[in-house]
C-alpha cells in the first residue's frame, strides 16, 4: 500500500501496523527506513484520535510519583502544607489549591495539565450534618433533603 494520506479506517490502521512490523528494523536512511518513520507518524496520529489515553486522577498520579521516588507523606509538606493537609489531600478529603498544584508540579516534576484534572472528593459522596446544616453536598441532593426535612417538620407539628 502507498502511504500518501492519513490513516482513516481500522483496516488501513491494521495494514500500517503489519507493514511497520516488517520494516521496523530497516536502516533509517534507506527507503524502508523512511517508510517506517512515516508509518510511525501516521499510526500515532490515528491512535491519538481513535484510541485516546485519558489522564490519570491527579491524586493517584501524585501517589504513583511518590512511590516511584520513594517519598513518604511527610515529604509533601513543603509542597502542600501541614501534615494534616497532606493527609486530607491524599485521602481526597480536600482538593488541591492552585498553590499546591504549582508546588507539586515544580517539586515532583508533574505537568500542571495533569494536576488540574477534575476529581471527586471523598466527602462529596457523604452527607455531613453539623448544627442542623448540611456541608459539601451537591445542590440537587441538598434540595431533596431539604424537602424531606420540611415534610418531617410539618408532620411533627400536625401530631
Amino acid at each position: 500500500m502507498k502511504w500518501d494520506k492519513l490513516i482513516t479506517t481500522e483496516q488501513e490502521y491494521e495494514q500500517a501496523l503489519a507493514r511497520l512490523t516488517k520494516i521496523f528494523e530497516a536502516d533509517p536512511v534507506s527507503a524502508e527506513g523512511m517508510e517506517a518513520a512515516l508509518l510511525v507518524l501516521l499510526i500515532e496520529e490515528y491512535e491519538k484520535e481513535h484510541y485516546p489515553i485519558s489522564q490519570p486522577d491527579p491524586i493517584e498520579a501524585v501517589k504513583e510519583t511518590m512511590e516511584r521516588k520513594g517519598l513518604k507523606d511527610k515529604d509533601l509538606i513543603p509542597f502542600i502544607g501541614s501534615k494534616t493537609t497532606v493527609s486530607l489531600v491524599l485521602t481526597k478529603k480536600r482538593g488541591l489549591t492552585i498553590d499546591m498544584i504549582r508546588n507539586l508540579s515544580k517539586g515532583l516534576n508533574l505537568p500542571v495539565e495533569l494536576l488540574i484534572q477534575p476529581y471527586a472528593l471523598e466527602d462529596q459522596q457523604k452527607i455531613e450534618f453539623k448544627s442542623g446544616s448540611i456541608k459539601r453536598m451537591p445542590q440537587e441532593s441538598y434540595s431533596i433533603l431539604k424537602k424531606q426535612r420540611n415534610k418531617l417538620e410539618i408532620d411533627s407539628h400536625e401530631t
